[in-house]
Formats: C-alpha cells, structure tokens, sequence
C-alpha cells in the first residue's frame, strides 16, 4: 500500500516523510512513504497527505502550478474516497477562502474561511508557536470522537502538539472541527468530513503525540 506525500513546493517534505516512515515501522505497517510531484503517482496511491508552510494564496498557487494536481486529488479524495490528510496550510487549503493578505479560493472541501488569529489576551504573541494541548470540548460541549485521535486524550497531563501560525480555520459547521487548541480563545487544531481530514498542528514535530496520530491515519479505515 503506498502513501503519497504530495510535493508542490511547499512543505518541510523531509521531515514530514521520516515521521511517516518512522510511524509506519513502529506501527508494524508496510506502507511505502512515496514524496512526489506527480499526479499520476498521487493517483495510484491508497492514502494521500497534503503539507504546506508559508502564506495561504502562495501554497494555493504553488498546488495549481502542478499540472493536473489538482484535478487529481478532486478525483482521488471525492470519487475515490481515498484517505486524505492534510498538514498546517495543507489543512487551510481545505476550506473555502483564505484572507492571508488576499483573498484567495481554497479547495472548498470543507465549508469555512482562514483567518488572522485574534486573542482575547493582547499579551499573546503572534504567531502562535510552540507546543500546546490539543482538546475536544468546544463551547462546553464535547466534540464527536474521531479514529485520528484514537488514544490520544486531552486533559492537565494531556497530549501536546506543535503548532507554527498566524492564521487559523474557522469551519462554517463547527461538527467538523474535532480538536481545538487553547490560545486566547478555542482554535481549529484539526477538521475532518468522511474522508478528509486536516491539522493545524504539525504531527511530524509533535514527538510522541504525531507518531500514534500519524499511525491512526495509516491504519484508518473512514
């Protein structure tokens, strides 16, 4: 079974396929970790992951800039319903805009628009970086649990992850959000619909957290 990590220019793609082998090995799995640029590649492969790092209109013009990329993965996600992640703006590129200093079309995979983080503790520095705790309450209510996140709790001692961003997913439908970090106020750790899923946080630098999560999605069945 092969895993294709989809280079459009834009990723830290190195580190991103060493988690994944990494995972996939302590997993017991016997995926091939594939970084490719080539949509027939991405094509054949069973399980799909989108990086991205940097501005959001920059990452979207980077996917179309890959002749028929993205035609491809319409086809493999929507038509095929292959497994897809996707990783920081990987994840933004899911939703409908982007405001990064432009408005930009996203995919529109999942309904909703990118936004500058706001605080409501102007001591917060942006962007917001470092490790912080993922958790599945939003609003007081506790959000619908997701395979991604099998073993993977929240709580004082609970699960870190690492983030790097100034801009973050507000979802129009909040039932696609199924983890939220803490920084001023709740913000989109990770989406997910059927068969697509995304972080905000980067899994392949979040140590312990992003190796079981990395195997969740090896092993995920939607």
């Amino acid at each position: 079974m092969s895993v294709v990590i989809v280079d459009y220019g834009s990723g830290n793609l190195h580190s991103a396929a060493k988690a994944f082998e990494r995972a996939n090995e302590e997993a017991g799995l016997k995926n091939q970790i594939i970084v490719s640029a080539n949509p027939e590649v991405v094509r054949r492969a069973e399980r799909i992951v989108l990086p991205g790092v940097g501005a959001f209109a920059d990452c979207r013009r980077g996917l179309h800039a890959v002749d028929g990329m993205i035609e491809v993965l319409d086809e493999a996600v929507h038509k095929d319903k292959k497994p897809f992640l996707g990783i920081c703006v990987g994840m933004q590129l899911l939703a409908t805009r982007g405001l990064e200093y432009e408005i930009s079309e996203g995919l529109n995979w999942i309904s909703g628009s990118v936004k500058r983080i706001e605080p409501n503790d102007p001591s917060l520095k942006i962007p917001h970086m470092g490790w912080n705790t993922l958790w599945h309450n939003l609003h007081g209510r506790d959000m619908r649990p997701h395979k991604l996140f099998d073993g993977i709790l929240a709580g004082e001692d609970g699960w870190h992850a690492y983030f790097v961003h100034s801009f973050h997913f507000a979802a129009d439908n909040e039932d696609d959000i199924v983890a939220v970090t803490q920084y001023g106020g709740p913000i989109t750790a990770a989406v997910a619909r059927g068969n697509i899923a995304g972080t905000q946080f980067h899994p392949e630098k979040s140590q312990m957290l992003g190796l079981r999560f990395i195997a969740n999605f090896l092993r995920w069945q939607p």
